[in-house]
């Protein structure tokens, strides 16, 4: 077994080639700039406090490639994906979450990022044994932080990354009920498309195999193929 390591994992082992790495042709460039130009039209006047913040995102070299291939190159159905996602988060401000706001969520390791896969995709690694709190919207802002540094820590040409959900000593008290998960879902699939490369679900108990049959009605034919889970 490996040896335990307190060592922070900030980029992929060297020699890590990253992958998939995505080709566009120029039609489906063409289409990525005219998306870009429509999300400056969104953006909120340079005078407002978050502007900087929404254009951080929107120039971020995966953001427009991303939501075009989420939609299928359809640009009407790509406008309104990220116009919803630019709504989204200038209500939720996930890029201004502070790490004490959500430190409480942090100290049992019941989400942690933990290094990389072959790919160079970081690895979110959750333990929903692990739970230590209510639930509450301080959850989901401690799972959108994490996200959000998971993104950061993608090296370039890197767009997705991976989950990991392990079930060891898991119970119905400190499993998540199925309307977090819902909005968990929700998050993933509408407000970072195209960002889950691979889901893994290991150790599942029988006794809460019912959690995933009540919540994938909610999963998404793309979510549902990027996920490996043992009751489905």
């Amino acid at each position: 077994m490996p040896r335990p390591t307190n060592e922070v994992l900030v980029s992929p082992s060297p020699g890590t080639v990253v992958a998939p790495i995505h080709r566009y042709t120029d039609e489906q460039l063409a289409k990525i700039r005219a998306l870009h130009e429509y999300a400056e039209t969104l953006l909120l006047p340079p005078t407002d406090s978050y502007y900087p913040w929404e254009l951080r995102w929107i120039n971020k070299p995966d953001t427009m490639t991303r939501y075009s291939r989420a939609s299928k190159w359809n640009f009407a159905d790509a406008q309104k994906r990220i116009k919803a996602t630019i709504e989204w988060r200038r209500e939720f401000k996930p890029d201004l979450i502070p790490p004490d706001e959500v430190r409480i969520e942090s100290e049992t390791g019941k989400i942690i990022i933990n290094g990389f896969d072959r790919d160079g995709r970081p690895i979110i690694y959750m333990r929903p044994g692990r739970e230590n709190t209510e639930t509450s919207p301080r959850q989901l802002r401690h799972l959108v932080w994490c996200l959000e540094r998971a993104k950061d820590l993608m090296p370039p040409g890197q767009e997705s990354l991976v989950i990991i959900v392990d079930y060891k000593s898991t119970t119905l008290r400190t499993n998540p009920s199925i309307s977090v998960a819902r909005k968990v879902l929700h998050i993933l699939q509408q407000h970072y498309v195209e960002t889950l490369g691979r889901a893994l679900v290991v150790n599942l108990p029988m006794l809460l195999s019912f959690f995933y049959k009540g919540i994938s009605p909610f999963l998404d034919p793309v979510t549902r193929d990027k996920a490996s889970i043992p009751s489905l």
